[in-house]
């Protein structure tokens, strides 16, 4: 299982017990967000079904989505990590964080982030990608510090 440790964080897999916290993080999605990224009309994802999520958890040969737990508080405030998506060529991985809306503009995504590339960098990721709606400035922010590059999808996709 990979966990990663930075100044302030841990990055760690998520505990069955951390589900309100990814339930917070669908609930406070901000509404531009697609649909089916949000906690829709039926209450999906509920409690149990994020719950189930954690239980059959992702392989423990890939990063996946990590926990960002702050060292000194010990609470969790949102995620980062890896993910694989047809969107990339094959082999490439997408950098993808959200945290709690308390703890936005503290440098805690960039940190993590910064975490992630290191492990993807040493793992053998030759090139990492990010998906950010053009209202997302804060994140393009994030992006921009790491040094990526930004593409604008003609597509609106």
């Amino acid at each position: 299982m990979v966990a990663l440790e930075t100044d302030r964080l841990l990055l760690r897999p998520w505990r069955v017990e951390e589900t309100a916290v990814q339930r917070d993080l669908w609930a406070e999605r901000d509404p531009r967000v697609p649909p089916h990224r949000r906690i829709d009309a039926g209450g999906h994802p509920t409690l149990a079904e994020l719950e189930e999520s954690i239980r059959t958890g992702q392989p423990s040969s890939s990063i996946g989505l990590l926990a960002l737990e702050r060292r000194a508080e010990g609470d969790v405030i949102g995620y980062c990590g890896l993910i694989e998506s047809d969107r990339g060529a094959a082999g490439e991985a997408e950098l993808a964080f959200e945290l709690l809306r308390r703890h936005r503009g503290q440098g805690y995504a960039t940190e993590a982030s910064r975490a992630v590339m290191d492990w993807a960098r040493s793992s053998g990721h030759e090139r990492l990608w990010a998906t950010v709606w053009d209202w997302n400035t804060a994140s393009r922010r994030v992006l921009a510090k790491l040094g990526f590059t930004e593409i604008v999808n003609v597509k609106g996709d």
